[in-house]
């Protein structure tokens, strides 16, 4: 199998894929390793020795791989899961047509390959990442993915940990590019996590949230500032009405009422001051 030379220049694969490896770069695909053992590669030992956690060293060898490629587009393949190279082809086609180009586990009979618990946590930041971006995806935390170099540079990641993959999604979609999912087809054996299930969730969950309320202020505190306020108003006639009646106030009513409105008045003001301030970041750029 060939594939077009001047579609990728550098693909990068965990340590432990050297089949993969050597079937790409017969194909003229040069490779980087991306290490899977924090004490077991100088390059982690470096960065370490500068009090970089593993999150931040596996920032930086994506970057690493971002700045050596000089070819149109850049392929990330995740050492998680067995990933057929076949795959790839359908990737070097949707990239002609899009600039993020998606492997999805969930297009095809692949799903009943992953593991429930990874299934419900990939679909809970799926839907939260779906609320945030224009294209609706079934696998937002694939890390089979090919990007375009125009989505690159017109990006700079912050993020540090895990949810560097959420971050590129929403900030390519707020910059309109087209983003497109293809099936791929996995095998997991055996514990392929290379990082704890519940703080990698966690992790990527928290920077869901944090880029969702920074690209949609008055939709993400908006909403809820209206919601409680609502609540509070319904509250506060209960609480008038109770009063009129019996004489008294209730102080469960008045409680409700009180918290509910400076709740939402605390989130309307939140949404309004960060969509402002969005704004203007936006504008200088």
């Amino acid at each position: 199998m060939k594939f077009q030379k001047k579609m990728f220049d550098k693909i990068i694969l965990a340590s432990k894929s050297q089949v993969r490896k050597k079937i790409l770069e017969e194909n003229g695909i040069n490779c980087i390793v991306k290490p899977s053992n924090v004490d077991e590669e100088p390059v982690k030992n470096s960065l370490l020795k500068e009090g970089a956690t593993p999150e931040i060293i596996s920032k930086n060898l994506v970057k690493k791989g971002i700045l050596e490629s000089v070819g149109s587009s850049v392929m990330f393949i995740d050492g998680d899961s067995d990933i057929g190279i076949g795959s790839i082809k359908n990737f070097i086609h949707e990239l002609e047509n899009s600039d993020l180009v998606i492997g999805s586990r969930f297009l095809d009979e692949s799903e009943k390959e992953v593991p429930q618990y990874r299934k419900v946590g990939i679909k809970v930041i799926t839907k939260l990442t779906n609320a945030s971006i224009k294209k609706q995806l079934t696998d937002s935390q694939s890390g089979f993915r090919a990007y375009s170099k125009k989505v690159l540079n017109n990006l700079s990641p912050s993020e540090l940990g895990m949810g560097i993959s959420t971050e590129i999604l929403i900030k390519a979609s707020s910059k309109n590019f087209r983003i497109t999912e293809v099936p791929i087809k996995i095998l997991y054996t055996g514990d392929t996590s290379t990082h704890n299930p519940v703080s990698h969730g966690t992790s990527v969950l928290i920077s869901t949230i944090k880029f969702t309320s920074i690209e949609h202020p008055l939709k993400f505190y908006g909403i809820p500032s209206v919601i409680f306020l609502i609540i509070g108003s319904v509250f506060t006639y209960y609480t008038i009405s109770f009063y009129t009646e019996i004489g008294r106030l209730n102080p469960n009513l008045a409680l409700i009422a009180v918290a509910t409105i400076l709740v939402g008045i605390v989130l309307l003001i939140s949404a309004i001051l960060l969509f402002s301030l969005v704004s203007v970041v936006r504008e200088k750029r």
